[in-house]
């Protein structure tokens, strides 16, 4: 009968200290447990691979750009040094006092403005395609 008596007052004591202890949230014991590490590192991990990700295509945007702006300027050079000559043949012959009904004046003229009016055409498209 002693033994009775003891195991019955001793559930009424764990039933009163869970009665009188406050509730605890599973998922803040499992936080400061450190029991969602797993999750956080994982979550952290595709974090970095995105970042890195975006990073990249970031610098393969920005090279892309500076290439483009490479060769325009290229072009543009290149465009002078081949006008270089007929700029001077037409500036020659209006000083010189020759004809515009000359057919080599006339020609170089013609050169002279429609070359670099196509480059910049080319340009315009250009960057104009970039944009979109």
């Amino acid at each position: 009968m002693r033994t009775q008596w003891a195991d019955h007052a001793g559930s009424r004591r764990v039933q009163g200290a869970a009665a009188v202890a406050p509730r605890v949230d599973g998922d803040l014991l499992a936080a400061l447990a450190g029991k969602q590490a797993a999750h956080d590192r994982t979550l952290a991990q595709t974090t970095r691979r995105v970042v890195l990700t975006s990073m990249g295509v970031m610098e393969q945007q920005r090279a892309g750009r500076q290439r483009s702006r490479a060769l325009a300027i290229a072009a543009s050079l290149l465009a002078l040094l081949a006008l270089g000559p007929f700029v001077w043949r037409v500036t020659d012959d209006i000083i010189g006092g020759e004809h515009f009904a000359d057919v080599a004046t006339q020609m170089s003229l013609w050169i002279c403005i429609l070359c670099p009016a196509t480059l910049a055409a080319v340009l315009v498209a250009g960057r104009a395609r970039s944009r979109k």
